[in-house]
């Protein structure tokens, strides 16, 4: 696996009339619109994913953040399909968000992660042809600091849409999302929740969810707590993709729209910031495209 972090293709616009929650939409430099919550897939295992697709879209969902190397698209597109079929929704309703990484994640024969050592930009002209092929609307970036942008933007033909990062309120990330929001680069956050479930969280780490200030904000507002992390983050003008197959979970996402957190709360999450990676990608600290070794 190469480092050059995820490049993200984005198709199709959202414009559904059938959604039972009115979610509002960034809109993108190219003048496409993604809505703020979508339905994340990293993790979600098969047997479970479908289901999960099918009650986000049931639920008001218009936008699914997938990728090839998860290794459960298929069922994804199954349960597009089949509400699709059911007359729900179209194709043309639906933000969906693939990432493209190549061979999964090759060996050598001692079993260490294989590393490529392509440029980023030749990647990113291949996916700008995406662009001019019509394949899809728009094209971005995950995991890329602010010196790797700066260097993409500058031959760029096709401006990035849209960032993908880890954050949330153990990770902030407030200079990484203004540098891009004064670019016209909109920020989408994965792993919103602190990925409680992720390989990558080690014994001891502090979880999110667990969090005695966020749960005080929780009971002030009449919320749960993921859904103050979520409203918390969409009131700064990013999107984010929390990940559940769990119905109940996957409704009490979507549903933040009916309320709104004070100046003093928002700053009061901010002083949880502990720059706390959970998705850190240690297997390639030494690359050359390494992005979390400068401040942002």
């Amino acid at each position: 696996m190469q480092w050059r972090t995820e490049r993200i293709i984005f198709s199709q616009l959202f414009q559904s009339s059938m959604v039972s929650v009115h979610v509002p939409s960034l809109t993108f430099s190219n003048g496409y619109k993604m809505p703020v919550i979508g339905l994340g897939t990293w993790k979600s295992k098969p047997g479970d994913v479908q289901r999960a697709v099918v009650d986000a879209i049931d639920a008001g969902y218009r936008h699914l953040d997938c990728a090839y190397m998860y290794g459960n698209e298929s069922e994804v597109g199954e349960g597009v399909k089949l509400k699709v079929q059911e007359g729900v929704v179209q194709r043309e309703d639906l933000f969906i968000t693939s990432k493209e990484d190549g061979d999964l994640i090759p060996t050598d024969a001692d079993g260490n992660i294989v590393l490529s050592d392509v440029d980023y930009l030749a990647t990113w002209r291949e996916m700008e042809t995406c662009v001019h092929l019509g394949l899809t609307h728009s094209i971005g970036l995950s995991n890329f600091n602010s010196q790797q942008i700066e260097r993409l933007l500058v031959s760029a033909e096709v401006k990035p849409a849209n960032l993908q990062i880890e954050c949330n309120p153990y990770l902030t990330q407030k200079k990484l999302i203004n540098f891009c929001q004064s670019r016209g680069i909109e920020v989408t956050a994965y792993s919103p929740m602190g990925s409680p479930d992720s390989p990558y969280l080690k014994a001891g780490m502090p979880r999110l969810l667990e969090d005695p200030g966020l749960h005080q904000v929780a009971h002030r507002v009449g919320k749960s707590v993921g859904q103050v992390v979520l409203r918390y983050l969409v009131q700064q003008g990013i999107s984010a993709v929390p990940k559940s197959v769990t119905k109940s979970r996957i409704q009490e996402n979507i549903n933040i729209f009916d309320f709104e957190l004070s100046d003093a709360d928002t700053s009061y999450i901010d002083s949880f910031n502990q720059n706390l990676r959970i998705c850190h990608r240690d297997h390639a600290r030494g690359h050359k495209f390494y992005p979390f070794n400068v401040e942002f």
